[in-house]
């Protein structure tokens, strides 16, 4: 079985919600990360191998981010976007400043919180080889995870508006395939001559090999509102990778590789969530959300019974249509002000499932 972990990114906010550039006190743990902008944090979970293990994890890992954060006058938010209006400001490292000096406003407006999914790989010849065949199924993980309706005080009439501001930069988004290890590094190469990416941590693309660590690194998701879901997430994609590698997708996900594709079919999953149509990658056409992630789960189905998930699949994504993505949750508490989406989310950031 292959390893797992998760890296989630986390809102900092006031009691009224708004977003207060606190991390440098609230990174003051072993397991909570400053990240780009001074209004965010990120945790990361160890590689595992049991999603008992990973969900454990996810939840610990959430409340020492939480208990940083009360330390620093703030409370952690599981959501991808800012529901307040807010003023962004980058973190003081030498790195963000050069980033914000390069990149100028694309730079300070995101603050966007992502979940990026880590699953081990034998090595780049695997990892090309599962990035190559994955693509087309991303955007489902991005419905999925949707989690960000709002945006500068705004309902932004998207599900997943994080993603449309992370695509500014200009290495973000889904890639053709690349067919070696060689071609892939000179694509990155390529990008970094250019001037698009300072340095290979900034290559942006919806999925990659990690820098660090010998995995593939699926980047495509906001941050899921419970830590539930993104177990599923997390599930989900392992499942998805394993599939690839054993070049066990169907053959006709292979004709919606075009990157032009992908991104239609990323807006589409980005515009609507689970409230809509998704393109589904076996015909390049659109149809319900609900039968697409069906079709997902169906393709994953031999790996998941396989590790004994498919029944823990089943439940997460039943608990999903029935809460609702993040997206929801945070509309269906906005009649009651943009201050008590951030206090439910709140609260909804550190529940359990049964909650």
């Amino acid at each position: 079985m292959r390893t797992v972990g998760v890296e989630e990114e986390f809102l900092l906010v006031d009691a009224h919600g708004y977003p207060v550039g606190v991390a440098g006190a609230a990174a003051d743990d072993a397991l909570v990360e400053l990240e780009l902008m001074e209004q965010m944090v990120e945790t990361g979970t160890s590689p595992c191998l049991d999603a008992g293990d990973l969900a454990e994890q996810l939840r610990q890992r959430r409340y020492v981010a939480a208990r940083s954060a009360a330390d620093a006058g703030a409370r952690l938010v599981a959501v991808a976007t800012s529901p307040q209006p807010v003023r962004s400001s980058v973190t003081a490292t030498a790195r963000y400043q050069r980033i914000l000096a390069e990149f100028g406003l694309t730079a300070r407006e995101q603050l966007t919180c992502g979940c990026h999914v880590h699953v081990g790989v034998a090595d780049a010849d695997e990892g090309v080889l599962v990035l190559d065949r994955i693509g087309p199924w991303l955007p489902t993980l991005l419905a999925l995870s949707a989690n960000s309706p709002f945006w500068q005080g705004q309902d932004s009439g998207y599900a997943s508006y994080r993603s449309q501001v992370w695509r500014r930069w200009p290495t973000a988004g889904p890639s053709d395939p690349f067919g070696s290890p060689d071609a892939y590094a000179a694509v990155l190469e390529g990008l970094i001559a250019s001037g698009a990416a300072l340095d290979s941590g900034m290559v942006y693309f919806d999925a990659r090999l990690s820098q660090r660590y010998p995995t593939v690194e699926v980047r495509v998701a906001d941050v899921c509102l419970r830590s539930s879901h993104a177990l599923l997430l997390a599930v989900l994609a392992r499942a998805l990778v394993e599939t690839a590698a054993r070049g066990e997708l169907a053959a006709g996900v292979t004709a919606g590789s075009r990157a032009e594709l992908l991104r239609a079919a990323a807006w589409r999953a980005a515009r609507s969530g689970l409230q809509g149509a998704l393109v589904h990658p076996l015909t390049l056409r659109q149809d319900r959300a609900g039968v697409v992630v069906e079709a997902l789960l169906e393709q994953l189905r031999p790996v998941l019974a396989e590790q004994a998930e498919w029944e823990l699949a089943q439940v997460l994504w039943t608990d999903v249509r029935a809460r609702g993505t993040g997206a929801q949750e945070q509309r269906g508490w906005a009649s009651g002000g943009l201050s008590e989406v951030l206090r439910h989310a709140a609260d909804a950031t550190l529940a359990t499932r049964n909650r």
